[in-house]
């Protein structure tokens, strides 16, 4: 590990005392979350991915992280990493991710511990959060400039968009559904992480329920969604959108009849969930222009072009925009 002869001692977002290097090199993310975050402030700093860069998300990068090394998640289910493939590596510490203040990954804990290789926890337990997210990491990495900039326009598009829901009473606010799995017959509980979006857009989703566990993925049948009527429809199933139009069943709802069923945007990281990351706050303009186009009277176009040059460090072109935001059209066939 590239450690250094002077040492600095921080306390995480749990509120532990770490000790890390003075100056850090590389930093490797045990969640998506932890990673894209990371990615946001400084490239350069990510020592390997959990999950491989697809080739159709590259454009999208800094070519830098196009071929880090893919060490797998630490974090959560399905963990498919192990302690000796993040040691190849070689960073200067871990960045941890969790959703509360109160509950440690133990046993993944005692490993770290017997490794001797720190690790420090953000915490996000909603969008809310982010910008204070941005702040402390920014002050680990010695990175305060940059991460003040990030912070601040979280923290802008949060008050902005929340304004402009609130001009619209909650009777008024269009229903939403988002449409899961390849049928649009999964979806997510009103209280789930994976639509807090909608949540902070005028709590709009359909679904009103407790969340049975964290994968989420409620099974719906299709005389419940008719039920509901949704006025609006999003799905990250590009397929989807084709069944929509053929399906009789479908075609009586009204967010299919009026035209109003869009894809959420996905390159390179997904705008909207799976994993919930600090893409939505671009979801959560791109969403709120289309719900209240008067309140929030956006060019998402520009708006994109704007966020990925400050968050990811690219340059949209005319034909990169188009592959981003690009909806697949739900007008009749000729």
């Amino acid at each position: 590990m590239s450690h250094t002869l002077f040492a600095q001692t921080i306390v995480d977002m749990k509120g532990r005392e770490v000790t890390l290097p003075d100056t850090i090199q590389k930093v490797f993310a045990t969640s998506p979350y932890g990673s894209y975050i990371l990615y946001a402030i400084d490239p350069s700093l990510l020592s390997g991915w959990v999950i491989r860069v697809a080739e159709k998300n590259k454009p999208f990068l800094d070519k830098r992280t196009w071929d880090l090394p893919v060490v797998g998640s630490m974090s959560g289910q399905g963990q498919t990493s192990n302690i000796e493939n993040v040691f190849v590596s070689k960073p200067d510490f871990l960045l941890m991710w969790s959703t509360s203040t109160i509950s440690p990954i133990g046993n993944l804990n005692q490993k770290l511990e017997q490794f001797h290789l720190p690790y420090v926890y953000a915490i996000a337990e909603s969008m809310e959060d982010y910008p204070k997210v941005f702040t402390f990491l920014g002050k680990v990495l010695h990175q305060e400039s940059r991460a003040t900039q990030l912070s601040q326009r979280t923290q802008t598009i949060l008050d902005d968009v929340k304004k402009a829901v609130s001009l619209v009473p909650p009777e008024k606010r269009p229903k939403v559904y988002y449409a899961e799995g390849p049928d649009g017959l999964s979806t997510e509980c009103d209280d789930s992480i994976h639509v807090e979006v909608l949540k902070i857009l005028g709590d709009v989703n359909v679904h009103r329920c407790h969340t049975s566990n964290h994968k989420g993925f409620e099974k719906m049948t299709m005389e419940q969604v008719l039920v509901y009527n949704p006025d609006v429809i999003i799905t990250q199933e590009e397929a989807l959108i084709d069944t929509l139009k053929e399906n009789a069943s479908w075609k009586n709802i009204t967010a299919v009849q009026k035209n109003q069923v869009y894809l959420i945007p996905t390159l390179p990281f997904n705008w909207f969930d799976r994993p919930p990351s600090f893409m939505r706050f671009l979801g959560l303009q791109w969403l709120a222009n289309l719900l209240y186009p008067q309140e929030y009277p956006i060019d998402i176009r520009h708006e994109t072009e704007d966020f990925y040059a400050l968050f990811m460090g690219v340059s949209l072109d005319s034909h990169q925009l188009n592959l981003i935001l690009s909806p697949k059209s739900l007008a009749p066939k000729e």
